[in-house]
């Protein structure tokens, strides 16, 4: 028994192996490449929220079922909010469509650092699903640990992979309404407006009124706003 499960791991490593090569020689025939294997069920993993100097990160996992299709669906950065909107509510009001949203707020980022936070959400979104999927497609060049699933990281995943580019929209657009909460709360720094990016608004706001509880103390500017005494209480 315990031979044939090596066998199975190694094939396992070898069929991982292939497909990431695939996906970085021609990751536009990726999705194509993963049904015909048979990884019918694969999650596309993006998240939202490495740049900005404040608020949280935003992870999604998605899978969409074989012979679904989106009408202009590709990498949130490049929709505009109207069509961000309406692709968010095409998927989720989509009943074969399994998703998972998962958040890791400023404290976490301060404490951890940006990129493991966002690995961190993104581990927990995959987690987060109905049905584990046979495979996780993770948009960039880093993999989230701990996963029991085999994993693909595609550089620009979300322009390339339907499933990628709609966790990106649905992530997207739940950091963004997050933002606008925030901005209700805070109205001085404008959040609705610049999402926490390091806008031309945003740093003079910050210049006027200090960082406020929500800033990512870490991050510079901010870390210079605040001086080393009070960073240290971080």
């Amino acid at each position: 028994m315990r031979q044939l499960e090596l066998f199975a791991r190694s094939k396992d490593r070898s069929k991982t192996s292939e497909l990431s090569e695939i996906a970085r020689k021609k990751p536009s025939s990726l999705e194509r490449q993963l049904k015909k294997r048979g990884i019918c069920r694969f999650a596309g993993v993006d998240e939202v929220g490495r740049g900005p100097l404040a608020g949280p990160v935003v992870a999604c996992a998605c899978v969409i079922p074989e012979g679904a299709s989106f009408k202009g669906l590709k990498d949130s950065k490049l929709l505009s909010p109207e069509m961000i909107v309406r692709l968010y509510h095409e998927l989720i009001e989509c009943p074969l469509i399994d998703y998972s949203i998962a958040i890791v707020d400023h404290e976490v980022i301060d404490r951890i650092n940006i990129l493991q936070a966002s690995l961190q959400a993104m581990r927990e979104a995959v987690e987060g699903l109905k049905t584990p999927p046979q495979m996780a497609v993770i948009d960039g060049n880093h993999i989230p640990p701990a996963l029991s699933m085999p994993c693909l990281a595609v550089v620009k995943g979300d322009s390339h992979c339907q499933s990628v580019s709609a966790a990106s929209v649905i992530a997207k657009f739940i950091r963004d309404r997050l933002m606008d909460d925030f901005d209700k709360k805070w109205p001085e720094y404008g959040f609705a407006s610049h999402k926490g990016y390091g806008t031309e608004l945003h740093f003079e706001k910050l210049q006027q009124f200090g960082p406020c509880p929500i800033h990512r103390k870490t991050f510079s500017p901010i870390s210079e706003l605040l001086g080393p005494q009070q960073l240290s209480l971080f």
